[in-house]
């Protein structure tokens, strides 16, 4: 039974690590805030979530795991309205949308 809690433990870390890489070459990547911003709002919630989850079945049935349930909770509320809230001021006090360039195509 601990071979598959390992096994489980490896997936979730590897996607929840596989999720933030792929959110910091998307804000390194992308051309305007609110496109980092939801890059980054997204995949950190849904990466740290995932490498919560790998923790909690390495951990078994315990306190910890708990503990890790609820930061995992809360992580999945609060991630995702603290950028929007950061969107909403950025757009509030004036930062403008990328547009393509009309010669780029």
């Amino acid at each position: 039974m601990e071979a598959i809690a390992n096994i489980f433990t490896v997936i979730f870390v590897l996607l929840g690590a596989a999720f933030m890489l792929v959110g910091s070459i998307g804000v390194n990547r992308f051309p305007d805030f609110f496109s980092r911003a939801h890059a980054s709002g997204k995949v950190d919630t849904l990466g740290i979530m995932l490498f919560i989850v790998g923790l909690m079945f390495y951990n078994g049935i315990n306190l910890t795991s708990l503990k890790l349930g609820l930061i995992a909770v809360f992580v999945g509320m609060t991630s995702p309205v603290a950028a929007h809230a950061l969107a909403r001021r950025a757009l509030i006090h004036g930062v403008k949308h990328w547009k393509r360039n009309e010669k780029e195509g």
